[in-house]
């Protein structure tokens, strides 16, 4: 095993081992990580002597903090399509990992956003810690929620999961256990000592059996407390209808959400609550997945993309110039441009059957 390849692997008793290996970045995943982590699926499936995969990240920082988004800013720039193609290997590579007919477990201590989402929190058995830092940040960069989060975010309580999309507020350890977006709390100094126990373990149920005597109560969270004015702001039918209640509803915490939602890219903003609702009604994650193909094939070609990780990432001077600048400039229009389909570019994982 050599320590500088980007993605480690080894086995624990029957616990196939896989660690995200890109420390510096925050194990930002790049295309090179995902074809990895796929081809180490498919051979943990095939190997009888595995009983379950155990995902991790390494530097102690997070599990992921998502894709490469300086190298997507690049290819932006240059009029490229590795980003494109990165998105078709990586969206594939949620839903296998969802499908996985083995317990897939992915230890959530840390950062993890974004495309770290897409591979822990379709898993089976999903393990939050008190430094879990749980997040969809896509609309602070122009973009809009991928990887299966739409779907993960519409299946939150009430509006727990828009709120999320449209602030791209991270979120700790029991409001991920709340929104649905992890299974267990597990404190972080108990990690070692449960993967350790799992490598005991030879079955589904002794894994699940394993995390609940190491399982604990989440320290309290937030989002519980603020149910009200969110379901009340969030189900309203546009952005501009959602921050109004929120300015309006007198709750400081509804009127700083409001400030962080305008903060925001305004089509992103618009596209984001239109995905969010629709992947609702697509029943299955792979539809989503073809969802999010096409709004993020679009987004790849439209200025605020360039734009807002210029401002968060590589300029860092956190003042994009959206364009449009305002929500009112977005029309319907603009927004079901996103969800055209492709015609021969679509992803198509709906139109394929389930294997595995």
């Amino acid at each position: 095993m050599n320590h500088e390849d980007p993605v480690l692997l080894h086995t624990e008793g029957r616990v196939r081992h896989i660690t995200l290996n890109r420390p510096r970045a925050l194990n930002a995943l790049n295309h090179d990580m995902v074809a990895r982590l796929d081809a180490a699926l498919a051979d943990a499936e095939a190997d009888d002597t595995v009983t379950a995969v155990l995902i991790a990240g390494a530097g102690g920082r997070g599990l992921c903090a998502g894709g490469d988004i300086r190298s997507i800013y690049e290819d932006a720039r240059a009029g490229g399509s590795a980003s494109v193609d990165f998105w078709r290997d990586e969206y594939r590579l949620n839903a296998r990992i969802a499908r996985f007919p083995k317990p897939y477990v992915a230890i959530m201590d840390g950062i993890v956003m974004g495309g770290g989402v897409g591979v822990s929190a379709h898993g089976d058995v999903r393990i939050v810690t008190e430094r879990s830092r749980i997040a969809m940040p896509e609309t602070g960069i122009g973009f809009v929620p991928d990887v299966g989060g739409t779907r993960l975010l519409g299946a939150a309580p009430g509006e727990l999961g828009v709120h999320l999309a449209l602030t791209a507020d991270a979120v700790g350890a029991a409001d991920a256990l709340l929104c649905g977006l992890a299974d267990h709390f597990v404190p972080s100094e108990q990690v070692a000592a449960l993967t350790a126990d799992l490598a005991g373990c030879d079955s589904a149920a002794g894994i699940e059996e394993t995390v609940r005597r190491h399982a604990a109560p989440a320290p309290d969270g937030e989002l519980a407390a603020h149910r009200e004015w969110i379901d009340a702001c969030y189900r309203a039918d546009t952005v501009e209808e959602i921050v109004g209640r929120l300015d309006s509803s007198g709750v400081p915490a509804a009127k700083q959400a409001a400030a962080t939602i305008l903060g925001k890219s305004p089509t992103a903003l618009k596209v984001t609550l239109s995905a969010v609702r629709r992947a609702r009604g697509l029943g299955s994650l792979e539809a989503v997945l073809d969802q999010e193909y096409r709004t993020s094939c679009v987004a790849f070609t439209r200025p605020d993309l360039v734009e807002g990780v210029r401002a968060q990432i590589v300029d860092k001077d956190r003042t994009p110039h959206w364009n449009p600048a305002t929500l009112a400039e977005v029309t319907e229009a603009d927004v079901a441009s996103f969800f055209s389909p492709l015609g021969d570019r679509e992803l198509g994982l709906a139109a394929v059957p389930a294997t595995g």
